[in-house]
């Protein structure tokens, strides 16, 4: 696939078919795009927390949904919990000279390796970051002390494409100045 198109049909799907598991090795090739993705100082500072059993994904999704967000998130066959790790010393020494903390850059492509993958994959994704942190942690046995930072659903996605609603290009983009 060209990769415009796979970034044009990319979208943030938000209904899945709960019956419908996702194959093992699709999920495979979505965790190695994830695991591939560049990172500051190569300090690859996180954890992936694969959720896939039916019964734990349901609690995941539940404690996904609050105050009328995220309602969908039961119904994803799979979740993955994004856990910020430890980055290198190269890394947390470039944070703080530079004031750009790197380690959240970092997830921050990974996620969309894991989105774009499982466009890839004839799948739908969504990435959240609205979530009871406390009661995802318990579920998934994630230490009180890790910080985690996503919960990105991963499934057949129910309803079709929708229309990329974006600014339009000159109100994004300059050449050589602001």
């Amino acid at each position: 696939m060209d990769f415009l198109q796979l970034v044009t049909d990319r979208q943030s799907d938000r209904a899945y078919d709960a019956g419908r598991a996702v194959e093992p090795e699709k999920l495979e090739r979505i965790l190695e795009a994830a695991r591939l993705a560049p990172s500051a100082c190569n300090a690859q500072p996180w954890k992936f927390v694969v959720i896939t059993d039916a019964s734990l994904a349901q609690q995941i999704g539940k404690a996904t949904a609050s105050l009328g967000m995220n309602k969908f998130a039961k119904d994803a066959p799979v979740h993955i919990l994004v856990i910020e790790e430890s980055a290198n010393i190269t890394s947390m020494l470039g944070s703080k000279i530079k004031r750009k903390y790197f380690p959240q850059i970092d997830i921050g492509i990974a996620a969309a390796h894991i989105a774009l993958a499982a466009e890839s994959e004839g799948l739908g994704s969504c990435i959240l970051g609205w979530f009871d942190e406390p009661e995802i942690k318990r579920l998934a046995g994630i230490p009180a002390s890790k910080r985690l930072l996503l919960d990105i659903t991963v499934g057949y996605p129910t309803k079709e494409k929708r229309k990329k609603m974006r600014k339009p290009a000159e109100k994004v983009i300059t050449y050589n100045k602001y």
